[in-house]
């Protein structure tokens, strides 16, 4: 599966999400510490070298992972969510090894073509994890409140 088709399948999964949750009337504003990760993304897919934004992306993949399984089993456990509204999540739980040796095979091509400076590299992943820390804690921080 490409990652459009998997982008494709995982946005479908979101109307069941949406009509577990209820559509969200119009009342949130974006928060700057939300939208500072996807725009470093953005940033990363249009001016990083190719195996650096690898890296950085690949770096919080395990990670992204572990968070949406939680969130898919907290929302059937507190909120008797069923598998339709939890698909996004379970989907993006799942291990894709796919992506894992894509990923994998560009940063090692560019590590072996000069390409890729290892520094530039933890550069990038220290960054993608830090942007979703600050994405996680935003929302913390005004849903403790």
């Amino acid at each position: 599966m490409s990652s459009s088709e998997g982008s494709r399948q995982a946005n479908g999964m979101l109307d069941a999400l949406v009509a577990a949750v209820g559509p969200d009337q119009g009342m949130e504003l974006p928060r700057a510490g939300c939208q500072a990760y996807p725009a470093y993304v953005a940033w990363l897919a249009m001016h990083a070298e190719p195996a650096a934004a690898a890296a950085g992306i690949y770096s919080n993949f395990a990670a992204w992972s572990r968070y949406c399984k939680t969130v898919a089993e907290a929302m059937r456990t507190h909120y008797d969510f069923d598998d339709p509204a939890c698909a996004f999540f379970d989907f993006f739980a799942a291990e894709v090894s796919e992506v894992e040796q894509r990923a994998l095979a560009a940063i090692q091509a560019g590590l072996d073509t000069g390409r890729l400076k290892p520094g530039e590299a933890h550069l990038y992943a220290r960054l993608f994890q830090n942007y979703e820390l600050m994405f996680w804690n935003t929302l913390a921080d005004e849903f403790s409140a």
